[in-house]
């Protein structure tokens, strides 16, 4: 997807300084295209955020869930990384019952995608094996959204060459699925192409090019979520802004952004990396208030 070329294109980052259940009431209704956010997980970040204990946590976030429902437009999307927390030996259940309250909160669960942590950190437990994967959770209003699934397509692999060589008769007629479904495939229609869709999993590593926050995550992340469900010039949301990768990723994508942060260390840290973002085209004007971002012309 090719970004605008208006000849004078205004590009906006917004760094709001508090705590998200507040600062989202001053975003107006319907007004974001996509929200992309990691919040502190069950028991954790205690020493930047006080953690918040597993049995207290769907309490805890559902108010602000309520103010996210608010501010997606209709044709919006919410996709939530977050992960179960082992306690006393076993699974917590709360990121379940989580989805479970948000389902009678109004939202649809649309989709989940598994975050496949390709380094992820060795370990040795008694009872289990290292994590080398997370959630990311899909919810909309409506049922019908933005999506732009062209904007992620991935190589056709290997699997083509042998495949694709030699097809019988049935691979070049739209065959039956062998379950009854209805539903059937040609295989010949692929002959020409060069490109697949991705699937639900996404292979990426942990490392970032940020240090200075507890839990960030790799720029990629936000990144395909932002190619799949907005187009240049939307609005991306992140109320749990930490090192502001959202925001950053955002912008260099033509996108506009707006960043919630507690910690106002955070918050000046995003500011000034703001600033760095393409400095012959960028201008911040504002500490914690919207910072409107002027881009004079498309350069690619």
């Amino acid at each position: 997807m090719k970004p605008l070329s208006n000849e004078k294109m205004k590009l906006t980052a917004h760094v709001y300084l508090g705590d998200s259940k507040e600062q989202l009431k001053r975003l107006p209704d319907d007004s974001v295209d996509l929200i992309v956010t990691s919040p502190p997980y069950a028991d954790q970040r205690k020493s930047t955020y006080g953690g918040i204990h597993h049995d207290d946590y769907v309490e805890w976030f559902l108010p602000i869930s309520a103010e996210l429902l608010r501010v997606l437009k209709p044709t919006g999307t919410f996709v939530l990384n977050i992960k179960e927390k082992v306690v006393e030996g076993e699974r917590s259940t709360y990121v379940m019952e989580l989805i479970l309250a948000m389902r009678k909160q109004g939202w649809l669960w649309t989709e989940e995608f598994i975050w496949h942590k390709k380094n992820c950190y060795p370990g040795k437990w008694p009872n289990r094996f290292r994590d080398a994967w997370e959630r990311l959770l899909q919810f909309n209003k409506s049922r019908k959204f933005n999506m732009y699934q062209e904007e992620v397509m991935v190589p056709m692999g290997d699997w083509a060459t042998s495949r694709l060589k030699n097809l019988s008769a049935t691979d070049k007629i739209r065959d039956n699925s062998k379950v009854g479904s209805g539903f059937g495939k040609n295989i010949s229609n692929w002959l020409e192409r060069d490109k697949a869709y991705p699937t639900n999993v996404l292979h990426l590593a942990t490392e970032c090019s940020n240090k200075n926050h507890s839990a960030a995550f790799p720029e990629e992340l936000p990144e395909w979520f932002i190619k799949l469900f907005t187009k240049p010039d939307d609005l991306i949301l992140d109320p749990f802004m930490g090192s502001g990768t959202t925001l950053l990723v955002a912008n260099r994508m033509w996108r506009n952004a707006i960043g919630i942060e507690v910690v106002p260390e955070y918050c000046e840290m995003v500011k000034e990396k703001l600033k760095l973002l393409e400095p012959p085209l960028f201008e911040t004007k504002t500490k914690y208030e919207p910072a409107e971002l002027k881009r004079r012309a498309a350069v690619r």
